[in-house]
């Protein structure tokens, strides 16, 4: 959930991404060193201002996707910016992001870490009289066209990735 109160924080971003040894297996920033793509958020730092360790913990690898560069610091960017001005606008969202996944990825690095093909974002607000929720998919390459135009129903991210996303809402 993102809050209006979260969404207007003000910390600084941190700087460095951090292997998360939780996990075997775990991604290392060097994986992504010269591999021609970003180190992309899922939940992203810029929701994050509002508490410095959340701000700390979305740096870690295990929130991390390989992005094109374009699709980084262009739409999937704009997006992000956006979600917060609507969190704001609806005082609180849900918010579900991640890669869709490919029946055969690329790699990169030495953890092997899959470059999805594209990638989706989930927005409830669920204190929206009535109730909405819009989502969004894109390639992950540089976009195209209008954020409306990447507009999709939940239903499609559903399908996509076989996740049955707000079943229990």
């Amino acid at each position: 959930e993102l809050t209006v109160d979260e969404a207007d924080g003000t910390l600084p971003r941190y700087k460095n991404f951090i292997t998360d040894d939780r996990v075997e297996g775990c991604a290392t920033p060097d994986d992504y060193s010269y591999s021609g793509y970003d180190r992309g958020h899922m939940a992203p730092a810029g929701d994050m201002k509002w508490d410095k360790d959340a701000m700390r913990e979305s740096f870690y690898m295990t929130n991390i996707c390989p992005q094109a560069k374009s699709l980084n610091t262009g739409a999937w960017n704009k997006l992000e910016s956006r979600v917060r001005e609507w969190a704001k606008r609806d005082s609180a969202l849900i918010v579900a992001s991640g890669p869709i996944l490919g029946d055969s990825m690329p790699t990169i690095g030495d953890s092997k870490v899959a470059v999805p093909p594209r990638f989706f974002k989930i927005l409830l607000a669920s204190h929206a009289v009535p109730p909405r929720a819009i989502a969004f998919i894109y390639d992950n390459a540089r976009a195209t066209g209008s954020l409306e135009q990447h507009a999709v129903s939940v239903d499609v991210v559903e399908e996509a990735t076989g996740i049955d996303f707000f079943s229990a809402l």
